[in-house]
């Protein structure tokens, strides 16, 4: 299926964060790079672009879209001071069948193009995503209403003042909307709004609900910071520890955000954090407090940045299998090296021989830990509805720059070997009963 994206507008409202509005940036991608990547994570890999003012702009920095992975072919419309309605019109020649129909700057969840794909539409219809919800990031006041009965939008404007959902700006249409739209213009109503009316007389506009995903008009300097607040927002998971949730990913957004404005990918900030935990493991290795001290700030800084590389392929909408697995081999090389310095800068001082079959407990329970994670969080996610502490990396690698910081080496792997053992059984058991 293709998108048509409108991106022919002034966009004033925006004037002093970029001349195209398109093409203003939000956290590492332009509006409607990130319209586009996130359309093609629903599946979309072929792009009618509307465009008119400063087009030829939008066309440079675009290209044919290859660079995104995907086709991208420009519809020029000379009359783009006119309303958003004769934009649409202008893709009649080049759209016949179904086609997504997406604004240049609205933020959205890919998975509302996922179920909306599967909708069934009629063939002289179209669908509207409608928000019946009003999310805390939306100016209601601004905002173009849409009035539903039985999933059949009976009216639409911005006001309406009996109303029950509000218009997204994503559609599934059929050229019918392009018939709808000339009979409105000829009427003297060149807007988009004018031509769902003119369907929705017909009783051929069909409402779909998306209250349950996201999504944000960005159109004014107010919006573009809700859209980032929100954006970081949905950088969360229901899987983060609490170390994570508390500590960590407060300050990785913060530092994820300077890396947005970097060439730096993903995997290069896996590497980072890797090597901060290597250097932090060579500080334990010596044994001394100082070294424990500095030892523990790399690790726990390691932490830190170990959150990055995944909020940073997240908000570039440039997340791969690879990617991830990358991360986690490499997190698995760090603890060991970690642990293994703990074990050793011990030994050097006390020549404790304890350490070592402590040592060798923490890190064969860390192993096991990390290795049950992604099922259990998977299954997790799916089938078990209760709510736990998680016990995972996060926590493990803060108790490791505590015990450097009491200088409680021993006491430290201790109590990782036990808690880490203790959660790989756990899991185990809750598990087994889950599917008794």
């Amino acid at each position: 299926m293709k998108a048509l994206i409108l991106a022919a507008g002034l966009g004033k409202r925006q004037k002093e964060n970029g001349d195209s509005k398109p093409l203003i940036p939000l956290l590492g991608l332009s509006f409607i790079e990130r319209v586009i990547l996130t359309a093609k994570k629903s599946g979309i890999k072929e792009f009618q672009i509307v465009i008119g003012y400063k087009g030829k702009r939008i066309q440079k920095y675009l290209g044919n879209g290859e660079k995104l992975g995907v086709n991208v072919d420009y519809i020029y419309n000379d009359e783009w001071r006119k309303g958003n309605g004769i934009s649409v019109l202008k893709a009649k020649d080049y759209i016949q069948k179904p086609f997504i129909l997406l604004m240049a700057d609205h933020l959205f969840d890919y998975k509302i193009l996922l179920a909306l794909q599967k909708q069934t539409i009629e063939d002289d219809g179209c669908i509207l995503c409608v928000d019946k919800d009003h999310h805390k990031y939306l100016d209601v006041d601004d905002a173009t209403k849409v009035l539903i009965e039985e999933s059949q939008i009976k009216d639409i404007g911005k006001q309406l003042d009996d109303y029950n959902g509000i218009d997204t700006g994503i559609f599934l249409c059929t050229p019918a909307i392009f018939d709808a739209l000339e009979v409105s213009i000829r009427n003297g109503n060149d807007s988009l709004s004018a031509g769902i009316k003119a369907l929705a007389k017909r009783h051929k506009m069909k409402a779909f609900d998306i209250s349950d995903k996201y999504w944000l008009d960005v159109d004014d300097n107010g919006a573009l910071k809700n859209a980032k607040s929100l954006l970081f927002e949905k950088l969360k998971k229901n899987t983060d520890g609490p170390v994570s949730r508390i500590l960590n990913r407060p300050i990785s957004s913060k530092i994820s955000e300077l890396l947005l404005k970097t060439n730096i990918t993903p995997n290069q900030i896996s590497l980072i954090s890797f090597i901060l935990g290597f250097f932090g493991a060579l500080f334990f290795y010596f044994g001394n407090y100082i070294y424990l001290v500095i030892g523990g700030l790399l690790v726990q800084l390691s932490s830190i940045i170990d959150g990055c590389d995944g909020e940073v392929a997240r908000l570039k909408l440039v997340e791969t299998e690879y990617g991830g697995w990358f991360d986690s081999v490499l997190d698995r090389y760090a603890d060991a090296i970690i642990i293994f310095g703990m074990i050793h800068g011990h030994w050097l001082l006390h020549n404790d021989i304890i350490i070592w079959t402590v040592g060798f407990i923490a890190l064969m329970g860390s192993f096991l830990n990390s290795y049950t994670a992604d099922k259990y969080d998977v299954i997790f996610r799916k089938r078990i509805k209760v709510n736990r502490m998680r016990m995972g990396r996060d926590v493990r690698l803060f108790l490791i720059f505590i015990g450097a910081l009491s200088n409680q080496i021993l006491i430290t792997l201790a109590i990782l070997a036990v808690i880490s053992n203790f959660e790989a059984i756990r899991r185990l058991v809750v598990l087994r009963f889950k599917y008794a």
